[in-house]
């Protein structure tokens, strides 16, 4: 995704599917921790109100609308997690293997993934080291 962008200019958007099928409307927008790129985009399916989970890394802006480089299917039976919460680093496990992606590391020793779960423009939280 183009990174000079605003994360927050991206919500609201309309969010279509590889072939250009609507998939909904960007709700939140999460950034990674360390570097505060954007990472995932919540998008509300309208399907029961639901919010589903997309990557913003292979995603792209393309006529003011979010494409986001998976079928529609695959997109509306991603997991959904709630809006508003930071995410654990499990439940971003979670969501590259259902998009089968590979996991970015941390560098660290660990070699557990990195966290992604900040909201865009929301409070500033450390992390979680509990």
């Amino acid at each position: 995704m183009q990174t000079d962008i605003d994360p927050r200019s991206l919500i609201g958007r309309r969010a279509v599917d590889r072939d250009g099928a609507k998939i909904g409307t960007v709700d939140e927008v999460y950034l990674d921790d360390a570097t505060g790129t954007p990472e995932w985009a919540a998008v509300r399916t309208g399907l029961f109100t639901r919010d589903a989970f997309v990557p913003l890394e292979p995603s792209e802006l393309v006529d003011d609308s979010l494409r986001v480089p998976y079928k529609k299917s695959l997109i509306r039976d991603a997991p959904d997690f709630g809006v508003g919460r930071h995410l654990s680093p499990e439940q971003e496990l979670q969501l590259y293997h259902h998009y089968g992606m590979d996991v970015p590391t941390g560098g660290g020793e660990s070699g557990q993934p990195r966290d992604f779960g900040e909201l865009a423009g929301g409070d500033q939280r450390p992390p979680d080291n509990g």
